[in-house]
């Protein structure tokens, strides 16, 4: 039995489709919901890793209408008990040149420490797949890989080997310390710590003094500048960086991102015929 994790809804669907299509893939998706690239670490006094993360996520949200949930750890941790049961069972971890699977494989490295020879990573940075259109690709995420490829891509399943296991598994503790509110990848396994602010001077590029939808500047800084922290984040810095008097908000912050305006400091706050355009478009 292989327990296939990867990082992300979108990235577990053409995986799904590629192992119901090949018996030797054949396993358990573990979808892992959290992405650990952005929000503390550290576990306040009485805490759970669980709880913490939950706790960052509804704040990020900013709707208490929506309750969060962050089980990872708690699926990670029924996996290791099945491996204490079962000799035969193995976890694959498949992972793309992405800031989330690359701290995924991090986290992921103390608690598989007891079972050594029995946790695989699928590595799939640098590596040329085909697209749909039959044109050779670069993929940044599994989610952009055809099912057919992901199955071709098993034959790229190693072991983590003992000198992984000792030396990127110092790793996590090292972002545990740090607790950086944004990690970045560097290449390879290597996580950069940066500050919550690190791609605020990205957001307010795209503001002006007057109104726009905070949902047309996100698309924006994640479209050119292919930020990976997703939408909701970004969202959530804008918020921050209004009570920092940064930008100024307008509309109702607890519900969509298209529920709120954003612009920079001074002007009349009045948009021009031109951009009301453009973020009805949006």
């Amino acid at each position: 039995m292989i327990y296939h994790f990867v990082v992300g809804d979108m990235a577990a669907q053409p995986l799904s489709e590629a192992i119901a299509s090949d018996a030797g893939l054949t396993g358990e998706v573990i979808t892992l919901k959290d992405i650990l690239h952005v929000g503390p670490l550290q576990r306040g006094e009485g805490q759970s890793f669980s709880a913490m993360r939950s706790a960052f996520w509804q704040e990020v949200i900013g709707n208490d209408k929506t309750t969060v949930e962050v089980n990872d750890l708690e699926r990670l941790l029924e996996v290791t008990t099945i491996l204490n049961n079962n000799p035969d069972a193995q976890v694959w971890l498949w992972m793309a040149p992405w800031p989330a699977d690359v701290c995924a494989y991090l986290w992921m490295l103390p608690y598989l420490s007891k079972h050594m020879g029995r946790f695989y990573l699928v590595n799939i940075a640098g590596l040329p797949f085909l697209d749909e259109n039959g044109k050779v690709s670069f993929p940044k995420n599994i989610s952009e890989i055809l099912p057919k490829e992901l199955v071709k891509a098993r034959r790229l399943a190693r072991q983590v080997t003992p000198a992984e296991f000792e030396v990127d598994g110092e790793e996590w503790g090292k972002m545990e310390t740090d607790n950086a509110m944004i990690r970045t990848h560097e290449g390879g396994k290597k996580i950069a710590a940066r500050g919550a602010d690190h791609y605020d001077k990205i957001l307010t590029s795209f503001c002006s003094h007057q109104f726009q939808k905070a949902s047309r500047i996100i698309t924006q800084a994640l479209n050119k500048y292919n930020v990976p922290t997703g939408d909701m984040f970004l969202g959530w810095r804008l918020r921050k960086m209004a009570e920092e008097g940064g930008i100024m908000l307008q509309g109702d912050v607890t519900k969509t991102l298209k529920d709120f305006d954003v612009k920079l400091p001074g002007g009349d706050g009045v948009s021009t015929a031109t951009e009301t355009e453009a973020q009805a478009e949006a």
